[in-house]
């Protein structure tokens, strides 16, 4: 439910919300948000059971698209689409499953090159390619 916030801006809430209520109306107050979420929260588990009741086997065919849109949503944040990324089956870092990534593995060999490698001497400007700029 609250994934985007993390627990500084709870611990900001919290310190913001004991300067405007004071330390003796913040207990209440705070009782009575968690009574009001735990209503809510029953709401909507009733209004499921309902709607897949009422529904029958068409629910699991409605409930297939939004779980869809909801794969879609969440590779179209940054931060997995970065982590899919690495995870392809295609060459580059592998992901160790602890948050680390391991790099491809390197061929020791250089490409093969029409022109002989060496080293450029002293004063000569390096090649340049114009497509490649």
């Amino acid at each position: 439910m609250f994934e985007s916030i993390g627990w500084l801006e709870i611990l900001v809430l919290v310190v913001a919300a004991l300067f405007i209520l004071g330390p003796e109306r913040l207990p209440e107050a705070a009782s009575w948000l968690a009574r009001n979420l735990r209503k809510l929260r029953d709401y909507a588990t009733g209004a499921r059971q309902q709607l897949k009741s009422e529904m029958g086997s068409d629910f699991e065919e409605f409930r297939k698209p939004i779980e869809d849109l909801r794969d879609l949503r969440n590779n179209l944040n940054p931060r997995q689409a970065v982590r899919s990324f690495f995870e392809d089956d295609e060459p580059g870092y592998r992901s160790n499953g602890n948050g680390s990534y391991t790099p491809p593995a390197v061929d020791p060999t250089p490409p093969p090159s029409s022109a002989p490698q060496r080293p450029l001497s002293y004063g000569e400007r390096p090649p340049f390619d114009p497509d490649a700029t």
